[in-house]
């Protein structure tokens, strides 16, 4: 380290630190002292019989911020005690190892006065650090040990060096050097400056591995974190040398080999080489395959005399023929564990015993269980829960203090306590011994987050368009676990405002009770070509009521009552003629939809949840049943019946598949409204599309109505039926079925912190039963003298309170609309004469009606989706495409939704 003269610290005064010597940081170099311990010169030999020498004074000269008295207890002299030519220097290593002294020597020896003269280290003014881009100062100051105010020391100098290095070095930049330089201060103080060269990230080039026969290089590199550095790894950051990870590769290579059979596998060297450039590392392994072996007998010797050795071990995963395999073996052992558990044994040791023959090249197995003593729970402690109450948590548990010990139990409990979702995932319910050999103390560990929701977002989605929305809610209402909620939200075709409560356990007894006010502004559309119109309005206000209670663990049943007004409409100006809905522009079947009416309903739903997590499940199945009986009172009567099943499972690796088959059926229960009139109000029935059938766009399967107009002219008169030429009314239907398969694929680390989760997926489904319309009109068909061609002509509807007449001349005709039934409009306004004026007829070019989508035959999609969880909101974006589908679905590639739940 050598000292430096820098402009900007003014007349002070450098000083040389190290001569020559440069402290690198890849070759380890120490720095040495450049004033070392000072040799004295020999004092004379003593003499035998020469009298003993005797410290007469003792004194410390140039010691400044030191007392004397303190720089003499580094040492052992003393006066009045004799001394030697050893003890005088071993005085001097005493100094120089207390690091507080640049150098040291002593005068006096001949006469017995002795000098200690010292020259104290310089105080630290500023430790520096210079040339640093990958770490950020801060973080290695909080790793060095020199600091401002503390006393400088070579020694520590070496220390921080190293300590840089190697933080460098965990970065995977076996290149970075550091260079400590001294810039000396008046008053003895210095700055230190460690300059670092940081150099490139060290990759590994090559991974070697020797002695493989059964699998190929590339094979075992696939187990293995470490990759090799190549174009197609650009972004990954496992291709740098980790120490850790490479103890961590040799791991699951072992991993990878004894669950293929080979049992004797060993890695004889692994050896990790750093290029003379120092940018690459060359990784090479030897390893001894081994010969690969069978399972033969798979036996349980238990100590206990509840287990029937015999059929615990026909459960086994591990199986008499099977290649051998440690992940069965682990697995098997787990399995005894989890079936103690089931008898009330929170702890069993249990010894998998190998017999390996080898020459036959089998595994004999016997999974010896201890004995032990039957087990009861002590007591449930409960930490971290600073919001939630006790009780919240407790009830939760399937096990109470003094019940028997069971395994299936606590992880129940442990699943139902995660399906709150006020604790942060990952909650275990651990097990620990109790005051005696069969007690068990249950400790749940819990880490409270964040369970009040405040939204306030705006966004856009491909089904609602430009979307605002707030809402507030609590899940954990006071730490009780209730649930309060409001919320409002405004979009082109939907307004909402609803409240909400739930007590999930009343007065302390299972039973869940809530209720919702409502008033929903909803506007219908259909499609004229690509455009999206209103068609009719929905304005629904209501409440709802509803009960809860358990009939087993996984089985519950829930009650509701609700009453709904609603009002529904079309625009006057775009649909109605004279007052009156008009069934040539708005359609028939729309305009029988229109009025307003009570619902007044009372349904059930029954539940099967065997969910790991209502958050987000990875295992277990869901089954809801439920019925709604509308005419309890009110306008409307039917009876909705539906169906819903969800399976989860976990396939390894983080991959999660599901299934999920939905269905439902809406049975009339009123007399008949009419020809072509269906028994289902259109507000009332099931529609499908996005975002549910993916691939499909917003009510785009089912039954529908397709207007679609004739050209204009009489002598070639076409269909306008381009896709962006006719109108497409929705109708729904009173049947429908949905199923899904989906498999969500894992990311790394980082991806999941963004909250990536991606998925393939497949949809398939239906919807159908809706009555045939009525055709909206019938236009008459004429015959065009000059060509002798047929066409549709249009028809020709009086307009109540209109006429028109001539204001023009006779020979120049302009024909004028106004209100009088005879004469003509003077400047006034007033009717001026007695000729009867025509009426004003309104004019439908002719168009045909197209009833299509009415089939149960199902439609295919399948396709690709992530979710991310984006700073603005909740993103889900899918591909999918239509494999199959019927005349009149409307195909969509691309959906995707922000600032909407999904």
């Amino acid at each position: 380290m050598t000292a430096t003269k820098v402009s900007k610290f003014g007349s002070r005064a450098v000083a040389v630190l190290l001569a020559g010597t440069m402290l690198s940081g890849l070759s380890g170099t120490a720095m040495a002292q450049s004033n070392a311990p000072r040799v004295l010169a020999p004092l004379p030999a003593a003499v035998p019989d020469a009298p003993v020498r005797v410290i007469k004074t003792l004194r410390v000269d140039g010691a400044q911020r030191i007392e004397s008295d303190t720089v003499l207890s580094y040492t052992k002299l003393r006066i009045g005690q004799a001394f030697t030519n050893e003890s005088l220097d071993q005085a001097i290593k005493d100094l120089y190892n207390s690091d507080l002294f640049a150098d040291v020597t002593i005068s006096g020896a001949q006469t017995g006065d002795i000098i200690l003269k010292v020259r104290e280290n310089p105080i630290i003014n500023r430790v520096l650090i210079e040339g640093n881009k990958r770490l950020k100062s801060d973080k290695i100051q909080k790793e060095i040990k020199l600091a401002p105010r503390q006393i400088f020391t070579r020694s520590a100098v070496r220390s921080d060096v190293s300590r840089i290095i190697e933080l460098y070095r965990r970065q995977g930049r076996f290149a970075a050097s550091v260079s400590p330089k001294m810039v000396a201060l008046d008053q003895n103080r210095v700055d230190i400056i460690f300059e670092v060269s940081e150099g490139p990230k060290s990759k590994v080039r090559q991974i070697n591995i020797i002695g493989n026969e059964q699998f190929s290089d590339g094979r075992l590199r696939g187990e293995m974190a470490t990759k090799q550095a190549r174009l197609t790894s650009l972004l990954s950051s496992n291709t740098s040398y980790d120490q850790d990870r490479l103890a961590y590769d040799q791991q699951k290579m072992r991993q990878f080999y004894l669950t293929e059979g080979y049992a004797d596998f060993k890695i004889t060297s692994a050896v990790a080489e750093l290029t003379p450039d120092k940018r690459d590392f060359i990784i090479t392994y030897v390893v001894q395959e081994g010969k690969r072996y069978r399972f033969s007998d798979v036996t349980v010797d238990s100590d206990i005399r509840d287990f029937d050795n015999k059929k615990l071990a026909e459960t086994l995963t591990a199986k008499k023929g099977d290649w051998y395999n440690a992940k069965k073996v682990e697995d098997s052992v787990d399995a005894i564990n989890q079936a103690a558990g089931l008898f009330g044994y929170a702890f069993v040791e249990v010894n998998p015993e190998f017999s390996p023959d080898r020459d036959a090249l089998t595994m004999a197995i016997n999974f010896h269980i201890s004995e032990a003593k039957r087990t009861y729970v002590e007591r449930i402690d409960i930490n971290g829960n600073t919001v939630t109450q006790d009780q919240v948590v407790r009830r939760e548990m399937r096990l109470a203090e003094g019940d028997p010990f069971n395994s299936f139990l606590v992880k129940r409990s442990q699943d139902r306590i995660n399906s709150l979702g006020f604790f942060q995932e990952k909650l275990e319910v651990t097990q620990k011994p109790g005051s005696t050999p069969d007690r068990v103390v249950l400790e749940v560990n819990a880490e409270e987050k964040s369970t009040g929701e405040l939204n306030l977002s705006a966004g856009f989605s491909s089904l609602e368009r430009f979307i605002l929305q707030a809402s507030i809610k609590q899940r954990n209402f006071r730490g009780k676990g209730q649930e309060l909620r409001a919320s409002v939200s405004y979009s082109t075709y939907s307004k909402s405002v609803e409240l909400g409560f739930t007590e999930p356990y009343l007065f302390g007894r299972t039973i869940a009770v809530g209720g919702d006010i409502f008033r929903r502004d909803y506007n219908s559309f259909n499609y004229s070509g690509t455009q999206r119109q209103t068609t009719y309005s929905q304005l629904s206000s209501g409440f709802q009521i509803r009960a809860g209670v358990p009939i087993t663990e996984y089985l519950s049943l829930s009650g509701r009552y609700g009453l709904t007004y609603d009002q529904v409409g079309l625009d006057q100006a775009t649909y109605y003629t004279n007052g009156v809905c008009d069934p040539l522009k708005a359609g028939r079947y729309l305009c029988d939809s229109t009025g307003n009416r009570v619902t007044s309903s009372i349904g059930y739903s029954l539940v099967y949840d065997s969910l790991n997590s209502r958050v987000r499940p990875s295992a277990g199945h869901r089954i809801i049943f439920s019925q709604d009986l509308a005419g309890l009172g009110g306008d409307v009567r039917y009876i909705r019946t539906k169906f819903d099943s969800d399976k989860y499972w976990n396939v390894g690796s983080g991959f999660i598949f599901s299934v999920g088959l939905e269905g439902g059926y809406i049975l009339p229960l009123e007399k008949g409204r009419g020809p072509g009139i269906d028994g289902v109000r259109i507000n009332d029935r099931y529609y499908l599309g996005e975002p549910q059938f993916r691939g499909f766009d917003i009510r785009g399967v089912g039954p529908r109505i397709q207007r679609i107009s004739y050209s204009d002219g009489t002598v070639n008169q076409t269909l306008l039926d381009g896709r962006n030429q006719f109108v497409d009314d929705a109708l729904g239907g009173r049947a429908y079925y949905l199923g899904h398969a989906e498999l969500e694929i894992p990311l790394g680390a980082g991806a999941r912190e963004l909250g990536l989760r991606p998925s393939i997926f497949m949809d398939f489904g239906a919807l159908f039963g809706v009555t045939r319309p009525l055709p909206t009109a019938t236009f008459p068909t004429l015959t065009d003298p000059t060509t002798g061609k047929t066409y549709v002509g249009s028809i020709f509807t009086p307009v109540s309170g209109f006429y028109t007449y001539n204001a023009g001349t006779v020979d120049a005709p302009l024909t004028s609309t106004t209100t009088c039934a005879a004469g003509i409009p003077d400047a006034n306004g007033l009717c001026v004469g007695t000729t009867p004026n025509p009426g004003l007829l309104s004019e439908q070019t002719p168009f045909i009606e197209r009833f299509l989508g009415n089939s149960a035959s199902p439609r295919l999609t399948i396709g690709v989706g992530v979710n991310w969880n984006s700073p603005f909101g909740p993103l889900r974006i899918n591909v999918a495409k239509a494999l199959l589908k019927q005349p009149g679905d409307d195909a969509k590639l691309i959906t995707f939704n922000v600032g909407t739940s999904f």
